[in-house]
């Protein structure tokens, strides 16, 4: 039985965020808040700020009950739900989340709400809800992990592999509303019969880190494979399709490319590993230090080949993406740079003309011609006419 319609705030339009409010617009009324302005702008003009073809698709042909504004405090007093997913960057110093954005947001919405129910979604360390309940003595905070692709973030919601809500402490009244937003996710999907958990919030964020640790082990076993491969002059395609038609393996996740990256799995992988500090642990370890021996590697590969100018092609982590965030291809750009070997890059949707000090090329056919190799951590069939000047491990042109 489909519930009444709320109000609800949501804080942060990445693709988090912004799929999060277009899902639930559809039903409710949905203030969206950031504190960039052109963002905010887009959103209101039915366009999207970010590359994600589900989410450009509703924002302009769908009927969505959505607002983006700049400060939602005001809006805060008579929400039922303020969803947080703000960015939590991994501090490498502290080895800790900067979870600051976060406990601000917390902080307002308990300043101008008493009633409000706070719904966190941007990634935290394990115990983080807990000890912010704690830490304010409150009994209205909520944690659901979001198992997003880039790029995908609404199909991913409209399509979700499980909805999953923790909750801190055992608040009869907290549980409740657990249950109601959960219904609201579930009356946003398109899917049927998602398999719905309710856990304690501790075990919620142990299952973000977790999953997204797994993904991880995924790409650097299947990089190590690549590498052995590639040394030793095997065809690595015909190896890992014969591995993974083993169904108790399977086929995802199996494409070689020069490391993990992206908004997650870097930072989730560093942030499990924080975790274990004084637990007995080999694979979590393994798994960051494997991710940085491939991209060391990728780029003896290249200085091998003595090249005069290293191409790098796009500085995105995935196909269809617009993130630069941690892509692997900056960690073998930072190698090559320490080795004095020249580079250019071309990125379309990087407007300055220098990244990190290196020149950014315009013209795709001035970028083929100027480079003596180009390196692609995926594939594109712009570069078919130079294809004897790219070295990819991409062998399936998929993410």
């Amino acid at each position: 039985m489909q519930q009444k319609m709320k109000r609800i705030v949501v804080v942060g339009t990445g693709y988090v965020g912004l799929s999060n409010a277009i899902l639930l617009s559809q039903k409710n009324e949905v203030y969206t808040v950031d504190i960039v302005e052109e963002k905010v702008n887009l959103i209101n003009e039915k366009k999207s700020p970010i590359v994600d073809k589900e989410i450009q698709e509703y924002l302009s042909a769908k009927e969505l009950n959505l607002i983006a504004v700049t400060d939602g405090k005001n809006l805060y007093k008579d929400a039922d739900f303020v969803i947080i997913s703000t960015p939590t960057n991994y501090d490498e110093n502290k080895n800790y989340f900067d979870t600051s954005s976060v406990e601000d947001v917390i902080n307002d919405v308990l300043k101008y709400s008493k009633t409000s129910t706070i719904v966190i979604k941007s990634t935290i360390p394990v115990g983080y809800t807990e000890k912010i309940s704690k830490k304010y003595n409150s009994n209205r905070i909520l944690f659901s992990p979001e198992f997003l692709r880039e790029g995908h973030a609404l199909y991913d919601n409209l399509y979700p592999s499980r909805i999953i809500v923790g909750i801190p402490g055992d608040d009869e009244g907290l549980r409740n509303k657990a249950v109601e937003f959960s219904q609201l996710l579930l009356e946003g999907a398109a899917a049927k019969n998602i398999p719905l958990l309710y856990m304690n919030s501790t075990e919620a964020e142990s299952v973000k880190l977790f999953s997204n640790t797994y993904l991880a082990l995924r790409v650097a076993y299947i990089n190590e494979l690549d590498t052995i491969a590639e040394l030793r002059g095997l065809n690595p395609r015909n190896i890992i399709e014969g591995v993974c038609l083993d169904p108790r393996i399977g086929s995802s996740y199996n494409n070689p490319s020069f490391g993990y990256g992206g908004y997650c799995l870097p930072k989730d992988t560093k942030q499990l590993l924080a975790n274990y500090e004084n637990v007995p642990n080999n694979l979590i370890r393994a798994i960051v230090e494997a991710n940085a021996t491939r991209k060391d590697f990728i780029a003896e590969q290249i200085i091998k080949k003595t090249p005069k100018i290293v191409g790098i092609y796009r500085l995105t982590m995935k196909a269809g993406s617009d993130n630069f965030r941690q892509s692997s291809i900056q960690g073998v750009m930072r190698r090559l740079r320490a080795e004095g070997l020249q580079l250019i890059i071309f990125e379309p949707t990087y407007k300055e003309e220098k990244f990190s000090g290196i020149e950014v090329c315009r013209s795709i056919e001035e970028f083929k011609e100027k480079s003596s190799i180009i390196i692609a951590n995926r594939w594109n069939d712009e570069l078919s006419d130079v294809k004897e000047k790219v070295y990819t491990r991409d062998l399936f042109t998929c993410d």
